[in-house]
């Protein structure tokens, strides 16, 4: 689909750095004054409210009146806008050739780039689900370091079935396939300790009209052990209702796509997620914009949303992610409002902040509170009036320091 998918599932090949995200250097003290706060997707609206922001996390909130603001705060009125949690995106690929060397490539460019991709749409947290592992951990130090203002980065290792390499990668591109499950186990093995996660292709597309290739659900199951061993979460691309029912048979964590065309899950299936606490990340937008007919992207995304419906309303977690890197449609308004077929307002809130936090056990992420991490979105419109209100961001803010700023 695109030429620049080339390192879209690189296996991680040399080990760079500490695993994990942490807190961008320099962070400073914050004072947001005058805005409405929804410190919680479902909660009540604080008006006229004071957050400082003070050593990467809030130290107060409350009204104008019960908060002093410090004498050394950098003030940012947020007169007539909104304060929410800071977004996460859980699907994201850093594969454009701007990130390619970013260990040594100039932060301009690298700056400008993740404005345009991530840090103006709100995102605080990233998971890339497959990208240049040389590239993207040499990039996470680099933000953490304060050099490339951008979110916590979170990176996984993608495992392929045997014979399964996607007919959007290039034929000579040497990818990890695990054919038994020992194969499987000793990938994960390699390179747990320094990436956060896994993620499996239990579908692989091999182009239209060709069978999709499955991955055996003992293969997946011996790299789910391994991930899950390490306290570690894994992700699946599905395809097909076949790799969703390897999901489930597995223990596979999070589903990374809604299946396009496929028809919703069965009750079989969604009792099986309730049971096992599996997650969904739609992607609803990527299949709007597949190049094919009008009249067929609207079928694919009407499958989509009908499968999150249901999803959602088993129970089960949603968290926003958009598969951007692999497509390059950077606005979220088209996600918000195809998501918001299926889910309310609130509901796309908690996709972005409140799930993902709770999901990967980020204690002190996701709320808008006293003691939890300062990372926050101003946005220009109230988002429970109107969801496209999500991608208007004035500010991103992460651990207090702001990452973006709307000209």
């Amino acid at each position: 689909m695109n030429g620049n998918l080339v390192r879209l599932a690189f296996c991680f090949f040399v080990l760079i750095g500490a695993a994990g995200a942490s807190a961008p250097a320099n962070a400073q003290t914050l004072a947001l004054v005058g805005g409405k706060v929804y410190a919680l997707p479902d909660a009540a609206p604080l008006p006229d409210a004071v957050i400082i922001a003070s050593d990467g996390v809030i130290a107060a909130i409350g009204s104008r009146s019960d908060v002093q603001i410090p004498s050394d705060a950098r003030v940012i009125d947020c007169t007539g806008k909104t304060v929410v949690a800071g977004f996460w995106n859980s699907h994201v690929h850093f594969t454009e050739a701007v990130w390619k060397n970013a260990g040594s490539a100039p932060a301009a460019p690298l700056q400008e780039h993740m404005r345009e991709m991530l840090t103006r749409w709100g995102f605080t947290t990233v998971w890339d689900l497959g990208s240049d592992g040389q590239d993207t951990l040499a990039l996470r130090r680099r933000v953490n370091a304060g050099e490339v203002p951008g979110p916590n980065i979170y990176s996984t290792l993608d495992i392929f079935p045997k014979d399964g390499h996607p007919v959007y990668l290039p034929a000579e591109m040497q990818l990890p396939e695990a054919a038994t499950p020992d194969e499987a186990a000793q990938l994960a093995r390699r390179y747990i300790g320094v990436l956060d996660g896994v993620k499996l292709f239990t579908g692989s597309f091999k182009g239209s009209g060709k069978p999709v290739v499955n991955m055996d659900p003992a293969v997946a199951k011996a790299a789910v052990d391994v991930a899950h061993a390490a306290g570690k979460p894994v992700f699946a691309h599905p395809q097909n209702m076949a790799g969703v029912d390897t999901v489930i048979a597995a223990g596979v964590d999070i589903m990374a796509h809604t299946v396009a065309g496929e028809p919703v899950y069965s009750p079989g299936q969604l009792a099986r997620f309730k049971q096992q606490g599996i997650a969904l990340v739609p992607t609803l937008s990527l299949f709007a914009k597949l190049p094919v007919g009008p009249d067929i992207a609207a079928r694919l995304v009407a499958t989509t949303v009908n499968q999150v419906k249901a999803f959602s309303d088993n129970g089960g977690p949603v968290l926003f992610g958009t598969d951007i890197g692999f497509t390059t449609y950077y606005d979220t308004t088209l996600e918000y409002e195809l998501m918001h077929r299926a889910l309310s307002e609130r509901q796309i809130l908690a996709s972005l902040t409140t799930n993902p936090a709770q999901y990967f056990k980020a204690a002190t992420k996701g709320r808008v509170e006293k003691g939890f991490d300062a990372d926050v979105v101003v946005l220009d419109g109230d988002p429970t009036a109107d969801v496209t209100n999500l991608a208007k961001v004035a500010y991103t803010i992460r651990a207090g320091k702001v990452i973006y700023q709307k000209p």
